[in-house]
């Protein structure tokens, strides 16, 4: 009986391009039509073979590779063929970035330290460390490791502060951020607020802070404890027992620091106050 082929056509690769961090792990799948096809991988022009970190499946269709690095940056085509013809496809790009190792835990302004780690595999010609698009030099707060690998930032106390690491290997510059974000007081604590009112008025006293997170909020009526947990405090109708010493704490659930202030409301009619001292 005589076989007919079908020529191979439609070489295609999914996806189309991958962005990757340095050490991850990245599927390529490859289609194409035609029949008792058979599939080669290519990077840029040498052929892909099956290691521990290269697997081939899928009859050679899907390529896997795990711990990628910048070497892996050529691109990838898929190469099909069988008795009749064959067809390659269009180039996938994939891109290595670097890995940036930081500390997870939120960091205190001017309190905290922190260490920023550059990590690249191969031979590593240069790292630049760059702040804010200026390159970080050593001071009193800043030092940097023998390799220039690590930079140590003791304390952080800077809005904001973003920090990346230039690697020049091969020509090839790769660049991770990493921005950190302050936490701060509370700080100008202040109660906003009539300092008099009439009987029986609505009377709403708001206090506010400067804190990074946002700060906890309790109040305290004349050293006696309200169980009001936020920034407002309202007195839907003013009465004799309502005046007095209103104190509000506001504390920064991570720096554990608190601020307090006291405002004294008393009761009035027109221009007379009432429930005076």
């Amino acid at each position: 009986m005589l076989t007919v082929e079908k020529p191979v056509s439609n070489v295609a690769v999914h996806p189309k391009s991958a962005d990757l961090v340095e050490f991850s792990s990245v599927i390529l799948s490859c289609t194409s039509f035609g029949s008792s096809i058979s599939f080669l991988w290519l990077n840029d022009t040498s052929e892909v073979t099956a290691s521990d970190r290269v697997h081939l499946t899928d009859g050679g269709s899907t390529l896997t590779i795990v711990n990628v690095t910048r070497y892996d940056q050529q691109p990838f085509r898929c190469h099909v063929f069988n008795p009749v013809s064959n067809d390659t496809s269009e180039p996938v790009n994939i891109i290595i970035s670097l890995k940036l190792k930081h500390p997870a835990a939120i960091l205190i302004e001017d309190r905290s330290s922190t260490n920023l780690t550059c990590e690249a595999s191969g031979s590593i010609t240069t790292r630049v460390w760059i702040k804010d698009g200026h390159p970080l030099l050593p001071s009193d707060r800043v030092s940097f490791s023998m390799d220039n690998r690590t930079v140590f930032i003791q304390p952080v106390h800077t809005h904001n502060l973003t920090v990346n690491c230039d690697t020049d290997l091969n020509f090839v510059t790769l660049t991770q951020y990493v921005s950190f974000i302050r936490t701060v007081g509370p700080h100008n604590i202040s109660i906003i607020g009539p300092s008099a009112a009439p009987p029986g008025y609505r009377v709403a006293l708001l206090c506010t802070t400067a804190s990074v997170p946002p700060a906890n909020f309790s109040w305290m009526f004349n050293g006696n404890e309200t169980h009001v947990n936020n920034s407002l405090y309202v007195i839907e109708r003013l009465d004799a027992e309502d005046t007095g010493n209103y104190t509000c704490t506001a504390r920064n659930m991570v720096t554990m620091m608190e601020n307090s202030t006291v405002m004294s409301l008393k009761g009035k009619i027109g221009c007379m106050s009432l429930f005076a001292d």
